[in-house]
């Protein structure tokens, strides 16, 4: 009996010893102390803003900062976790999240049974007084990839370049973000308009205002590459309250 005990206790110690080598136990600040992001949580890290994040999960940046308490002018610090779960839950978008390949171009589709009208690429325009911006094309280039709410999906549109070509502001605004912290965007872009409208430059060569800097529209803010990307374009969105839209809608036509 006690020689039973003594293998039984052995064995205990044996378990407890492997769990412990084997770091079953982590604690969750240990875990996601990499950058990694907490179950209903984001991670803030270095060079990220309010505005980043909220792009990152195509939600509206006034809804993340208030359901965080965070007031103007949004300051957030590496380390700081941001509570996005009752915000993703809200969200109705029917653009699914593909940070990793935001730009892909729209494939050829056959229209449903239901609507046998072609889907258009010059959808109906929004009138300048809706829009509350006088937008502008943030460079000239031949269109190379649409808008797209269906997989591959395409947050915005793409467009043709040379190398180190000159790109614009498509409106008057306010730099909230330039940096390459968001995966497959390369060097990007985002400039705060109003309270409604934001629109982002990525794929970048070369970036040339800094956060927080006002830029007029048809300014100069970037240079056209191809970082985060296989090909030179420059991938151009606008988001209205932080759902993205497709943007030949606001844009002006162009001859041809």
């Amino acid at each position: 009996m006690k020689a039973l005990t003594t293998v039984i206790l052995v064995t205990i110690a044996t378990l407890l010893t492997g769990c412990l080598s084997g770091r079953e136990f982590i604690s969750v600040e240990e875990k996601f102390s990499k950058g990694q992001t907490v179950t209903g949580f984001h991670l803030v890290e270095r060079g990220e803003t309010l505005f980043s994040i909220a792009w990152r999960y195509g939600i509206d940046y006034r809804e993340l900062a208030s359901a965080n308490s965070i007031v103007s002018p949004y300051v957030i610090y590496p380390g700081q976790k941001i509570d996005i779960r009752n915000i993703t839950k809200r969200s109705s978008s029917p653009v699914v999240a593909s940070v990793e390949n935001p730009s892909k171009p729209l494939p050829k589709t056959q229209s449903p049974a239901k609507l046998p009208k072609k889907t258009s690429h010059n959808p109906p325009k929004i009138s300048a007084n809706n829009a509350d911006t006088d937008w502008k094309w943030p460079v000239n280039g031949r269109l190379i990839g649409h808008f797209s709410t269906k997989k591959p999906v395409n947050k915005g549109i793409d467009i043709a370049g040379a190398l180190g070509e000159s790109v614009l502001a498509a409106a008057a605004g306010t730099v909230v973000y330039a940096g390459q912290g968001l995966r497959g965007y390369g060097n990007l872009v985002i400039v705060k308009h109003n309270d409604t409208y934001l629109s982002a430059y990525a794929h970048t060569s070369r970036i040339l205002v800094s956060e927080q800097e006002v830029v007029k529209a048809g300014q100069k803010i970037a240079e056209i590459g191809s970082t985060g990307t296989d090909k030179v374009k420059l991938h151009f969105e606008i988001r209205r309250n932080g759902k993205p839209v497709d943007p030949l809608r606001y844009l002006p036509s162009r001859p041809g």
